[in-house]
């Protein structure tokens, strides 16, 4: 309160935070994508083969799923200033460093180093929304998270074409690593892990904040924090429904045009198009899916607003994927395609949003448990539509597949209890918060 009695407004330096992390995640995209655009470039530079640059982008999935959990582990312990920072500029060089690739070997090595520096970037998105935004507000701000980073690597074909007639594709590669210096120093310089020890955080702000920031605990340590991280059944379930969302969005990056192509004989400008058409609805279904996520918890609390949004979105999914190859008709069978990619990422929002619920202390973890997940149905997708091709020559049976998968995460949703912390409120482990939570390192828990 003033002088004269009016209350204080609060400050926005959350806002200021999420802003950032949004920028990371279109950092991220672009940086992951643009090699796509320059591949027939880079082939003919090095005479590689489609096999072979087949294993230079498995060579970034390989290190983004290996490395997610131990980075994950690493932030939660550290803190997202100054491993996120650290991380960045990791990636940003071997962005720099495909550039300057001199042969197949070295462009493998940078790739894959690239990936494990990648590798915990969501996860530090996770932990920085679980210290500093409060539940009521996390869904929109990941919808909108999600939402940027899917419009940019949409729209990164495009601004790498329009760089390539002034710069070498190696001059690209070093580009867009410099903005990721200039990211990383402005994180490592002007964010703090909490709310409370950064100077623009007034009363007002911090006391909107902490609310989200409920039930904090002592972190877990050692075999008994694994012990609870793979007994928990919400985390498994989690694990399940991500599976069929990777999958699915990573077909529609590598095989769909191809599928369009052959299945339908679509032409170049209708195939771009309709190629292109799951990442736009995607920002219209991450966004929506956030807003929603919020509204429903507000009116109906945690297990509807995360756990039934997502199992009606992974629904709507599968029968979306499982009615597309009984129509004949392309433009009705893309548009199913993309209506199920953009309902799957309508989830997105209540998914992270829920690993910040059951991990709180320790979401970063969480999450990367979740995302790994994820990336092996990347991995392996690709894999499953050749087979399905060469031993049936079938494109229908992976769109089975993935309505299939979506329905099982569908089911999978109704098994998570957002409520249920990895650790219980009050469980007492060996190591201790920062300072600025105060020296027991325990915040007591709120009444749910």
């Amino acid at each position: 309160m003033t002088s004269t009695g009016a209350a204080v407004p609060r400050t926005h330096v959350r806002h200021k935070v999420a802003a950032l992390i949004v920028a990371l995640g279109v950092i991220t995209y672009v940086d992951r994508a643009c090699i796509s655009s320059l591949t027939p470039t880079i082939m003919s530079r090095f005479s590689l083969t489609k096999v072979q640059m087949g294993f230079v982008f498995s060579a970034f999935a390989l290190a983004y799923a290996t490395f997610g959990i131990p980075a994950a582990w690493i932030l939660d312990r550290k803190g997202a200033r100054a491993v996120m920072s650290r991380m960045v500029v990791w990636w940003s060089a071997f962005m720099i460093a495909t550039g300057a690739a001199m042969g197949y070997p070295s462009l493998l090595a940078a790739r894959f180093l690239f990936g494990m520096g990648e590798a915990g970037a969501w996860p530090g998105m996770a932990l920085t929304f679980s210290r500093w935004i409060p539940r009521s507000e996390r869904g929109r701000i990941q919808g909108s998270f999600f939402a940027a980073s899917h419009f940019a690597g949409g729209m990164t074909p495009f601004l790498v074409l329009a760089l390539l007639p002034f710069m070498s594709w190696r001059a690209i590669f070093a580009a867009f690593g410099v903005v990721g210096f200039a990211w990383a120093s402005i994180w490592h310089f002007w964010f703090r892990d909490e709310p409370a020890d950064h100077p623009g955080v007034n009363a007002a702000e911090m006391a909107h904040i902490a609310p989200g920031n409920e039930n904090l605990i002592r972190r877990q340590t050692g075999w008994a924090f694994w012990r609870s991280l793979l007994g928990s059944r919400s985390l498994l379930a989690l694990c399940v429904i991500y599976f069929p969302n990777s999958f699915v969005f990573y077909f529609c990056i590598t095989w769909l045009p191809t599928y369009l192509n052959e299945q339908f004989g679509l032409t170049v400008k209708t195939l771009g198009f309709f190629a292109g058409l799951p990442l736009i609805l995607s920002v219209f279904g991450d966004l929506f899916g956030g807003f929603t996520t919020d509204r429903m918890t507000a009116r109906f609390g945690l297990r509807i607003g995360r756990c039934g949004v997502g199992g009606a979105a992974y629904t709507v999914a599968g029968v979306a994927l499982l009615l597309a190859p009984t129509f004949h008709h392309p433009y009705l069978a893309a548009s199913l395609i993309a209506l199920a990619t953009a309902a799957g990422n309508f989830a997105l929002a209540p998914a992270w949003a829920t690993c910040i619920d059951l991990g709180q202390e320790n979401a970063a973890v969480v999450s990367a448990v979740m995302n790994t997940s994820g990336q092996i149905g990347s991995l392996i997708c690709p894999l499953v539509v050749a087979y399905a091709l060469k031993w049936y020559a079938s494109w229908d049976i992976s769109i089975y597949i993935m309505g299939a998968l979506y329905l099982i995460g569908a089911a999978a949703w109704c098994i998570i209890r957002p409520r249920d912390r990895i650790l219980r409120p009050g469980e007492r482990q060996s190591t201790a918060y920062p300072a600025s939570l105060g020296e027991a390192g325990i915040v007591k828990p709120k009444a749910e």
